[in-house]
């Protein structure tokens, strides 16, 4: 079984690289790729910094959301960790289908810091329906000024990732609340930890069912933390700007000013909510067919390749390379002593 749990994660790794291959195919067709260079070349480079440190700072403030619950629920994690956590989260859910290999790695790699199970747990479900309700809302938002840009294929898509956001929306809010889903999630992240392997697994039973009554305590001390939660909804707003804006950044980058960072941002928010349902890893192929199609009335033809190479390049492709040697560095490093009191650890 373990290692057919391995084989499923090398299969989905190589189905993303495929991907992206066939992607770069698609995408460059019968284009120059020497005037696509060129073009490249020719970028303002301190447009594109900005873009690299904006993408930087979506993982910071999902860090900071992370860091804010744990806090909250006596958890001693450090600021730096909380970014690993943040970055090993977006790798995982890159290369896995639907992002389902986020969360579940984020609280195996939690629970070799010492961080309670059912604490991680609950801490990345509040930061998750956080994110889910601001992109549902700035998606709907954006929407009524941008839907001239959507073909009927779009606007089924858009209509299906709205769906199934709202789905994911409703799940994680009954999770938070609800003790009997509560333990089907520590269950998963049980399976998680056997997949690395994790000796006298049967042993910790006990103790994670003592966790999982220590999260709902936990589910309903936030419950009685309403200024936290909203803390956290204007992060995840913050967050989610600054994301979208990486779009305006290339925009600019490529020398173009007609549209606003307002419109820019707005047009991104409509196409990551029509691609977030996609199940494909890190929706590769489908997102930068979107983008081509959502942006063609504001880069000419002969420039659309390109800006698709570098928006995906600084928002997704640089951050799961630098995110993939973040995983290995740290999966390498010396791990906890087995003092853990929280329960044994890897």
């Amino acid at each position: 079984m373990e290692n057919k749990k391995k084989s499923n994660l090398l299969i989905s790794f190589i189905f993303f690289v495929l991907l992206i291959a066939l992607t770069f195919k698609i995408l460059l067709g019968d284009e120059n790729v020497f005037h696509i260079f060129k073009i490249l070349k020719s970028v303002k480079i301190q447009f594109v910094v900005i873009g690299i440190f904006s993408m930087f700072l979506y993982l910071v403030l999902e860090a900071v959301n992370m860091g804010r619950t744990l806090k909250k629920l006596g958890e001693s994690s450090t600021f730096f960790r909380n970014i690993k956590y943040s970055f090993i989260g977006f790798f995982f859910s890159s290369i896995t289908p639907a992002a389902s290999g986020g969360q579940p790695m984020q609280i195996y790699y939690m629970y070799r810091d010492k961080i309670s199970v059912a604490n991680s747990t609950l801490a990345l479900l509040i930061n998750l329906s956080s994110m889910q309700i601001i992109t549902i809302s700035f998606a709907l938002i954006s929407l009524l000024f941008n839907y001239q840009y959507l073909n009927a294929v779009l606007i089924i898509c858009f209509i299906v990732g709205i769906l199934l956001n709202s789905s994911a929306l409703t799940l994680l809010i009954i999770g938070i609340f609800s003790k009997k889903l509560s333990a089907g999630l520590i269950g998963f992240a049980l399976k998680v930890l056997k997949f690395f392997r994790v000796k006298n697994l049967d042993d910790k039973k006990e103790k994670f069912e003592k966790e999982l009554e220590k999260y709902q305590s936990s589910a309903l001390y936030i419950k009685e933390n309403k200024k936290m939660i909203i803390k956290i909804l204007f992060t995840t707003l913050i967050q989610f700007t600054i994301y979208y804006s990486i779009t305006y950044w290339v925009y600019r980058a490529l020398d173009f000013n007609k549209y606003n960072i307002i419109q820019i941002i707005t047009m991104q928010s409509v196409l990551f909510a029509t691609v977030s349902g996609i199940p494909s890893p890190g929706a590769v192929g489908v997102s930068e067919g979107a983008f081509t199609e959502i942006f063609r009335n504001v880069y000419p033809k002969n420039i659309m390749s390109s800006a698709v190479l570098l928006n995906r390049g600084i928002n997704f492709y640089l951050y799961v390379l630098i995110c993939a040697i973040v995983t290995i560095i740290n999966h390498f490093v010396k791990r906890t002593p087995k003092n853990f009191t929280k329960g044994e650890v890897v």
